[in-house]
């Protein structure tokens, strides 16, 4: 028998005349409802979970294609300028070559008008031997052999050899004069020939090919 519910304030009377039965179901109901909803909504938000990382997924695949396609863009055109690289590098290897092969250039003629500037006067030079020394190893030209070899010449009259040297050893250049390989005799001409072993340093060195090379690199 259903509940008669009657009110105990003031007011109209209200019965309650739904079964129990009734009740109960309108609330199952209800619940099922929450729960296929919450079920819906589940589904819902996994679905666009899913569709986010497709697509983030797919971004990314297009980003790496197009990183790909403009690598391989890039060979291409590394490998049409391969010519350019390889006859930059054999131009560079010329360079450094040159450079090193002629790290000793010199002009001659300065170099004898100095050991010729300090001869006394009627005295000519006859002969030079000279040999070339190596690449400059330091700063310091004046620090290291250029030019090593013996410088001859004669005089109708006997010189002071001694002032002569030391003469010699005041030159711009000149790193040492040897006095002690010194001869003299006189020859049918009746001049008097000497002979000294000269060292330059490497300050008469030209350094034109050390400064093109690097002007170019």
């Amino acid at each position: 028998m259903a509940a008669v519910a009657v009110s105990a304030l003031g007011g109209f009377p209200r019965v309650n005349l739904m079964p129990r039965s009734e009740v109960a179901r309108r609330e199952r109901d209800k619940l099922t409802r929450a729960w296929v909803w919450g079920v819906l909504g589940a589904i819902i938000v996994a679905v666009l979970i899913i569709a986010a990382a497709f697509y983030l997924k797919w971004s990314a695949d297009q980003r790496l294609a197009a990183e790909q396609a403009q690598s391989n863009q890039l060979l291409l055109e590394i490998a049409s300028l391969s010519e350019v690289s390889e006859a930059l590098a054999a131009q560079a290897e010329l360079t450094a070559f040159r450079s090193e092969s002629m790290a000793a250039d010199l002009v001659w003629a300065p170099v004898i008008a100095k050991v010729t500037g300090v001869l006394p006067g009627q005295t000519r030079l006859t002969g030079y031997d000279f040999a070339v020394g190596g690449a400059p190893q330091s700063d310091d030209p004046t620090a290291e052999q250029g030019l090593v070899g013996t410088v001859s010449f004669d005089s109708p009259t006997p010189l002071d050899i001694v002032g002569l040297i030391r003469s010699l050893r005041g030159v711009e250049g000149v790193l040492f004069a040897d006095g002690q390989s010194v001869t003299s005799s006189q020859v049918d001409s009746g001049r008097y020939a000497y002979l000294l072993n000269v060292v330059f340093d490497q300050s008469i060195y030209s350094g034109a090919f050390a400064a093109a090379a690097e002007g170019e690199n």
